[in-house]
């Protein structure tokens, strides 16, 4: 029913295109239609959201930031021209490129850095990385075009953490209606919103580099339906689809008429544990729950063989990386026993909150059948992004879900007791405080390496895969990104060939 679904559609583009005027033709090459499996959630503004397809839609593109972090994940100059760290890495000084304004016509300068960086930091702040904006001691604006920042803990990722979403430059007077109308100094500005369907984005000619900005309009499509996907590109109707459903590149791969990038990413698929709820708050239990889980299988399943197994919230290749995956290894008969020691008569009931991504729902049904080998009854439970976000991330009610973390440097989160997964150890934050204030690399790499086996012997979650993203994209569309070490679509270096 799909293939022959795709092969109509398909020929429904053939034909379409086909039959275009000559002009029509040439205007679409100043047009783009970008798909994406979620929409953002709450809204548009990525210091309010912890949802990251707000950042994919808003960063580099509406949004800037004082640093920008590259597909290799190196850290160049943007809003800040160049920088100087002190001696004992903790102070910073940001020489801000002069000329640059916000869409409303308002001056980019020292004292919109203060301002964004503490509203980010207050007690009413909802940054998800309001941790990193609370540890600046002060923020000054020196003159116009330099701000030094002191912060009071040492942190070797912190010119990387000034790229990322969370510290966008907003502009002072419409920071507060960011969510639905967005303002930023970024190469395109806010055009609407069609709640369900699409985000438009078209070229601000005001733009300091505008004259090499390629394209004009780009359209975000929301698509969460993997055939649904397919059949849009297939279609012509999308023109590149980042993070696609793995279980599309057999229809492409082989496509002339289409481009196919397996990328690497700093992300972490786990099935998360609600510590904090009983009898979850049993250290064996979620040992049991670890020792149930074949990760290979449930990399098939959820990713279509596109992933490499994680023991912890740390993926290959990271600096400081150990394997820890023999800490839990799948193991039926020590899951079984690990439930009877812990007192647990089956069935044990626990909920399953699956997101709409293919990963999460197709991910789910692996493990729930895995789950049940040992007497527990996952009961799934299939939510919309924003119920997701409202009903686990926020008011912490469930008891197991499947999510991917994509923030290449979020160790930290586990030092937040009352972060969402409710892991509340003295012990990790104590470590984790050691890792941010170690000068030397060989000293953070050994303590990175005690926080992984740490977070791998409290069984704080499934930990199951480091994903590989899929992007699948019309041939002639020039500067994707291919390796994620954040989610972003960075609109202005793409072009048409």
């Amino acid at each position: 029913m799909i293939s022959r679904r795709n092969a109509l559609a398909s020929t429904i583009a053939g034909g379409a295109l086909a039959a275009l005027p000559l002009g029509q033709a040439q205007t679409r090459r100043e047009t783009l239609v970008l798909a994406m499996a979620l929409e953002p959630a709450p809204g548009l503004d990525p210091t309010a959201g912890a949802a990251s397809a707000i950042g994919e839609i808003t960063l580099y593109n509406l949004f800037e930031t004082l640093t920008k972090i590259n597909s290799d994940g190196t850290v160049s100059p943007l809003l800040a021209e160049s920088w100087e760290v002190s001696p004992d890495l903790k102070t910073y000084t940001f020489k801000l490129r002069r000329g640059v304004k916000f869409h409303n016509g308002e001056a980019f300068n020292a004292a919109a850095v203060k301002f964004s960086f503490e509203r980010a930091g207050t007690d009413k702040s909802v940054n998800k990385d309001k941790r990193t904006f609370a540890s600046m001691y002060s923020v000054a604006a020196i003159d116009e075009h330099t701000v030094v920042i002191l912060n009071t803990q040492l942190d070797p990722d912190f010119l990387f953490l000034m790229g990322q979403a969370t510290a966008v430059i907003v502009e002072p007077k419409s920071a507060d209606s960011n969510a639905t109308k967005p303002v930023g100094t970024g190469p395109y500005q806010f055009e609407a919103w069609n709640k369900g369907a699409s985000v438009v984005l078209s070229k601000w000619n005001g733009y300091r580099q505008a004259a090499a900005v390629r394209i004009k309009k780009v359209t975000f499509r929301f698509i969460s339906d993997p055939a649904a996907q397919v059949a849009a590109l297939l279609a012509g109707d999308v023109d590149a689809f980042p993070r696609v459903t793995p279980r599309s590149v057999p229809q492409f791969k082989d496509n002339a008429r289409f481009q196919v990038l397996v990328g690497g990413s700093r992300a972490k698929t786990i099935l998360a544990i609600n510590n904090k709820k009983k009898p979850l708050d049993d250290v064996r239990i979620r040992r049991a729950i670890c020792a149930a889980i074949d990760r290979k299988a449930v990399i098939e399943g959820a990713g279509d063989g596109y992933g490499t197994p994680i023991g912890s919230h740390y993926v290959p290749g990271a600096f400081g990386y150990v394997d820890t995956t023999a800490v839990n290894p799948f193991n039926v008969d020590k899951a079984r026993a690990l439930l009877a020691e812990a007192g647990v008569k089956a069935p044990l009931e626990l909920s399953l909150k699956l997101p709409p991504p293919p990963y999460a729902r197709q991910g789910g049904e692996v493990i729930a059948a895995q789950l049940a080998k040992i007497g527990i009854v996952a009961k799934i439970e299939n939510v919309e992004w924003a119920q997701w976000l409202s009903g686990v991330y926020t008011n912490k009610n469930y008891d197991l879900t499947i999510i991917s973390h994509v923030e290449p440097f979020d160790l930290g989160n586990f030092a937040k007791k009352d972060y969402y997964w409710g892991y509340d150890s003295p012990q990790f934050s104590k470590l984790f405080d050691q890792i941010q204030n170690a000068p030397r690399p060989a000293d953070r790499a050994k303590l990175l390496g005690d926080a992984q086996r740490m977070l791998a012997n409290d069984a704080v979650h499934g930990f199951l895969y480091q994903p590989q993203w899929i992007t699948v994209a019309n041939k002639n569309l020039k500067g994707l990104w291919k390796d994620m070490p954040i989610f972003v679509n960075d609109l202005s270096a793409l072009s048409w060939a």
